[in-house]
């Protein structure tokens, strides 16, 4: 076997093995969703919280753009968004034809509790492992997140654009 043949082998079980992890964690995460105190939210509305969390206020074109999503489904998934009080809407600094979002503090509220809730249901999985397997996770996901930050840049907020990574 040369050496570009086991490359690709290696990226292929890479991807299988991403896949089924990815796969266990969807049915994990729903069950989280499932027992939230507040409202549940479908993961495309979780998309939107994630897209907003740390933003200092992006609008609807933006999101839409960094989601890949039609601005009709974008604004009828903010207007639940806001209903459930996860979101807050107001009027740009730089438009005042346009609206800024922004997480609100029940939605910030909602995200830490969610994410301690996954937190600690990866935690009783990975306190299983041996330590260097730990490590190699660590190592892993580390190398995989720096990958994804590259191809999937976050929303900046005002000028429509994807942020464009470092």
């Amino acid at each position: 076997m040369d050496a570009e043949t086991s490359v690709a082998g290696d990226q292929d079980a890479a991807a299988h093995a991403a896949r089924e992890v990815i796969e266990l964690l969807e049915v994990l995460w729903s069950k989280g969703r499932d027992i939230t105190p507040t409202a549940p939210v479908s993961s495309s509305q979780l998309r939107v919280l994630y897209a907003l969390d740390g933003a200092e206020g992006i609008n609807l074109r933006t999101l839409g753009e960094y989601l890949g999503s039609a601005p009709s489904s974008v604004s009828r998934m903010c207007d639940r968004l806001h209903a459930l009080g996860f979101i807050e809407r107001s009027l740009s600094s730089a438009s005042r034809r346009e609206l800024e979002l922004r997480l609100s503090s029940r939605g910030e509220n909602y995200l830490n509790e969610l994410r301690a809730r996954r937190e600690s249901a990866l935690l009783e999985a990975i306190s299983a492992m041996r330590p260097s397997e730990r490590s190699a996770l660590v190592k892993g996901l580390s190398g995989f997140h720096r990958s994804v930050e590259c191809t999937a840049p976050r929303p900046r907020p005002g000028d429509g654009r994807p942020v464009e990574s470092a």
